[in-house]
C-alpha cells in the first residue's frame, strides 16, 4: 500500500518519536540525560520503512516548551495523533511506528544498573499509553 503523508503529517511523526526520547531524556536528567538521548537517537535513526525515511530528520522549529509537563503536552497527543493517522493508511506502518518508539524508549531507558529508574519506567509508560490510545 502507498501511504502519501502531507508535511504536516510528518511533523507530527517527527514531533512524536524525537519528543518521546526528549520526554525520556528528560525524565532521565538524574542520571546521564545525555546517553538517555543518544541510546534513544540511534534507535530512532535505525528505523526501516516508510517511518524510517520520516525520522532521519528530528523536526526543525518546534518548541517543547520550558517544562517536562509542557513538553509532555505536545508530545503525548502528538503520539496519539501519529498512530491515529498511519492507521487509516496503512496499519503495518502504525506497527512499524510504534515498535520504532517503543524500542526507542526501552533504548533511552537501558541503564549499566540492569533497570530504568521509577522516573525513567513511569515517563515509559505515559509513553506507551499516548501510543495505545489510538
Amino acid at each position: 500500500m502507498s501511504i502519501t503523508l502531507t508535511d504536516q503529517d510528518k511533523l507530527t511523526l517527527r514531533t512524536a518519536a524525537w519528543g518521546a526520547v526528549s520526554l525520556m531524556s528528560a525524565a532521565g536528567a538524574a542520571g546521564s540525560a545525555h546517553k538517555v538521548a543518544t541510546h534513544g537517537s540511534i534507535a530512532l535513526t535505525s528505523a526501516t520503512g516508510l517511518v524510517g525515511h520520516v525520522l532521519t530528520k528530528a523536526p526543525k522549529g518546534v518548541k517543547y516548551g520550558k517544562s517536562v509537563a509542557e513538553l509532555a503536552d505536545q508530545v503525548l497527543p502528538a503520539l496519539t495523533a501519529a498512530i491515529s493517522l498511519l492507521k487509516q493508511q496503512d496499519p503495518a506502518e502504525a506497527d512499524n511506528f510504534r515498535s520504532t518508539v517503543i524500542v526507542a524508549i526501552e533504548a533511552a531507558a537501558h541503564t549499566s544498573q540492569g533497570r530504568p529508574s521509577p522516573t525513567l519506567a513511569d515517563m515509559a509508560r505515559k509513553i506507551t499509553e499516548a501510543l495505545d490510545a489510538a
